[in-house]
């Protein structure tokens, strides 16, 4: 197992510390507000991985935390005018409810900020006591990035290259303009705890390291999280756990690329993102996912609707495949000598760091393969090509609805639209063209088609879905 490290710049061979178990934590979100196709791929991304790692054997312990004290989330309480638990509940919930569309496996652990306070405070003190951190006379408490030797080794930046180029806001009461807020003194009105250094609230870099600790342990195998992590977050969670402990903080780091609008990385902060909610509503969950995955991890995952309509035809063509194979027979894909090649170029394409485009490719020559057998009249091993699709499909999430309730999946309709008048229009076409009126037939399909609504005609019946922003109606 090859996994590309972050901090080493090349893949690595996967040691696990404990042999056969993995620790593995992943940033996850800042609760303020609805995830985007952004917190999707870092979802998919990783649930991936875990449910790959397990399928090879490893017993993973999965950390995914949930930041529920900051800026952001106050700053969206003092302008809605409400209590910041509320908002935080809202955003987890929804988020639960993304990742459940998707088909995410839950994490085992998922911490929340405000639940390990004791954890960061003695973190903290760790620090002021090793002399990597002071406090400001203003109250906060700082970490002094000059005293860590190794600050910006995942990164590669140096310090005096990050001073100069830096966007650093000059405050007198800093020993050097990069340090970082390890506490923030209470500020009027703002949530607050108890600590050595006064009233306050953790800074949004110490919580993960003392998160994970708590979860994994001062060295731990593998973290993970979007690109926009690495720097700063992730470089100063390295800086402010081994100062700490004078461990390795984590052997791998894994960061997922970003999901891009014309040519821009997509985030709130830009204001060009789509939601999982609205995204999964407009598409199958596992079309969503099958578009994430046919882009290597960490590569840039451009948005494009046409993109995700392919995927659902992708989808569609091997559950085709497997609802027409799936007989009972009493025998295993591990029967039949052929399998075994396709099979073990899927786990290499999945051992080289988690290489899903190329194990897609391979999800599809197995398909040719099934489908040349049962032409042939081979149709045991059809059977088993099929169960041995659906096997090496469930590491990537996909063949995981039944091939009826796929095919029948409509995505939501905008409200002008009306799905048993749609239904009707479909009927009248189906009608008009049994009858030779290919006339009616046509005008019944740009009248849809005007609609956003697309038609698939095969042997077994004409099927339609919504694409948003197909024809002229919106």
């Amino acid at each position: 197992m090859q996994i590309y490290n972050s901090l080493s710049g090349h893949k690595e061979k996967l040691v696990p510390i404990e042999p056969g178990r993995i620790g593995l934590y992943v940033c996850g979100i800042t609760a303020y507000d609805d995830c985007h196709l952004g917190h999707a791929r870092m979802m998919v991304t990783f649930d991936m991985v875990v449910r790959f790692l397990r399928m090879e054997g490893y017993a993973v312990h999965y950390v995914r935390n949930i930041t529920d004290i900051d800026d952001k989330i106050i700053a969206r309480a003092k302008k809605e005018d409400r209590d910041i638990g509320s908002i935080v509940e809202d955003c987890i919930q929804s988020m639960h409810k993304d990742a459940q569309a998707l088909g995410i496996v839950a994490p085992d652990e998922e911490p929340r900020a405000t639940l390990h306070m004791n954890e960061i405070i003695t973190l903290i003190q760790q620090l002021m006591n090793k002399g990597y951190a002071y406090q400001q006379a203003q109250g906060d408490v700082l970490y002094s990035v000059r005293r860590f030797a190794d600050y910006g080794k995942l990164s590669g930046k140096t310090l005096d290259s990050l001073r100069a180029g830096a966007r650093v806001e000059v405050d007198p009461n800093k020993k050097d303009p990069l340090d970082f807020v390890l506490w923030k003194k209470a500020r009027p009105g703002e949530p607050a705890w108890s600590s050595p250094w006064g009233e306050g609230r953790p800074g949004w870099h110490i919580e993960c390291s003392a998160m994970s600790m708590r979860c994994l342990g001062k060295h731990f195998d593998i973290h993970g999280g979007g690109l926009d992590l690495k720097f700063p977050h992730h470089e100063n969670e390295i800086a402010q756990s081994e100062a700490a402990t004078g461990e390795i903080f984590s052997n791998i780091w894994m960061h997922n690329g970003f999901v891009q609008w014309e040519d821009e990385k997509m985030s709130k902060s830009l204001g060009n993102i789509l939601t999982i909610r609205n995204t999964v509503q407009r598409h199958h969950p596992e079309a969503v996912r099958y578009w994430i995955l046919s882009t290597h991890y960490r590569s840039p995952l451009r948005y494009d609707e046409n993109e995700l309509e392919s995927a659902r035809r992708s989808l569609a063509r091997l559950y085709q495949t497997v609802a027409a194979n799936s007989q009972e027979t009493g025998t295993s894909p591990e029967n039949d000598d052929r399998l075994a090649p396709i099979v073990e170029d899927f786990i290499d394409a999945m051992r080289d760091d988690f290489n899903t485009p190329k194990a897609i490719s391979i999800l599809f020559q197995l398909d040719r393969r099934i489908r040349q057998a049962r032409q042939d009249g081979e149709s045991d091993f059809a059977h088993q090509g099929a169960l041995a699709m659906k096997r090496l499909a469930e590491p990537l999430g996909f063949l995981r609805s039944a091939p009826d309730e796929f095919a029948a999946y409509q995505p939501g309709l905008p409200a002008h639209l009306d799905h048993e008048k749609i239904d009707a229009m479909v009927s009248g076409r189906v009608e008009a063209r049994r009858n030779k009126n290919w006339a009616r037939a046509d005008e019944l399909r740009k009248e849809l088609f005007a609609m956003g609504i697309v038609l698939e005609d095969s042997a077994t019946g004409t099927r339609w879905h919504y694409q948003p922003g197909q024809g002229t109606s919106e």
